[in-house]
């Protein structure tokens, strides 16, 4: 493990004094003040990942429904690259007009600032939360020549043979890693983790049965299970998904077992608060109109709407929770 150790985050306090108050989203239209016709040009987001994913995916649906919302274009534009720190610090450095968004959450504002002994970015200081965007879990699946069919039966084998058995994951310190290793910490197992470069290629070994199970992002975890090539067990929220209901929660076994991968609207610090008072109830009204809701229940996914101190408050809670997992697990870099 690298000696070199990640900054300190930062308080409960400091980061609710640096989000931007808001107040009820109701109210929005009543404040006036720079930024309060926003939008009144084309929207620029940017999504931190290349093209092609369920990420990318779900960022056009989202910008889609708001051009509609609001009558102006919102552009995407897919700035891969370091694990989403490019696309992420180009939104930090962009000029607080509103004419440049992104898309932030769990990956480069709660797991990174431990990850990484060093950012391009600061995660608070540097950006305006605006709302939630949407949150999906992950899905536990086993190849289908292991002997299990529930939780249960999965921990008892793993425990009967201790260091036998191996998952894959997108790489250290995606959520799915961390999902293993949550699994590995609350049930007291022995198991190996095989770092993939994606999803893709860990599914294809688990389907080739050179690694046992794997805990994925449910989008492509489900098509799988559905067409019979792997076994799905559960899902890593707190409570069973609606995309799949029939599947029961890690956390009905493992209480306290909970990851799931959560997006943000952010945009660079210094956003008058009218504007993101404006941005926050147009959210509102795209993430709670019922054709968005079934769009991305379609993709696994479930609209997130937040005001801008419940996703700070969030995303702290998140950081807290997760850097003595991602410690614990090795996954530092240096």
């Amino acid at each position: 493990m690298p000696t070199s150790r990640p900054r300190p985050g930062p308080t409960r306090r400091s980061l609710l004094a640096a989000a931007p108050l808001l107040a009820a989203p109701g109210l929005a239209r009543a404040q006036t003040g720079p930024g309060a016709d926003w939008p009144n040009q084309p929207v620029r987001y940017i999504n931190p990942y290349p093209p092609g994913g369920s990420t990318d995916t779900l960022s056009r649906l989202w910008c889609q429904k708001m051009t509609e919302v609001t009558g102006q274009q919102f552009i995407v534009e897919n700035r891969g690259g370091s694990g989403g720190d490019i696309g992420v610090e180009s939104v930090a450095r962009s000029r607080p007009d509103g004419l440049t968004v992104g898309l932030g959450g769990i990956a480069s504002h709660a797991i990174s600032p431990t990850l990484k002994a060093s950012l391009p970015f600061d995660p608070v200081k540097d950006f305006t939360f605006a709302t939630g965007l949407w949150k999906l879990p992950n899905l536990l699946v086993v190849n289908n020549d292991l002997p299990v069919r529930t939780v249960p039966e999965l921990i008892a084998l793993l425990k009967a043979d201790p260091g036998k058995y191996s998952y894959g994951s997108a790489g250290p310190g995606t959520t799915l890693h961390l999902s293993g290793a949550m699994l590995g910490q609350l049930a007291g197992l022995d198991i190996q983790h095989v770092p993939y470069r994606g999803a893709a290629p860990a599914m294809i070994d688990l389907l080739a049965g050179r690694v046992q199970f794997m805990l994925d992002n449910i989008p492509g975890a489900i098509a799988q299970a559905r067409q019979g090539k792997v076994r799905a067990l559960a899902v890593t929220s707190a409570k069973r998904s609606p995309v799949a209901p029939e599947l029961p929660s890690l956390a009905e076994f493992l209480p306290g077992f909970d990851i799931v991968s959560w997006t943000c609207l952010i945009g660079p610090a210094g956003l008058p608060p009218a504007m993101v008072a404006r941005m926050n109830a147009l959210s509102k009204r795209a993430l709670e109109s019922e054709d968005l809701k079934k769009s991305y229940f379609e993709q696994g996914a479930e609209t997130w709407w937040a005001t801008p101190e419940e996703v700070a408050a969030y995303r702290l809670q998140q950081y807290e929770k997760l850097r003595p997992l991602i410690i614990a697990s090795g996954a530092q870099q240096g």
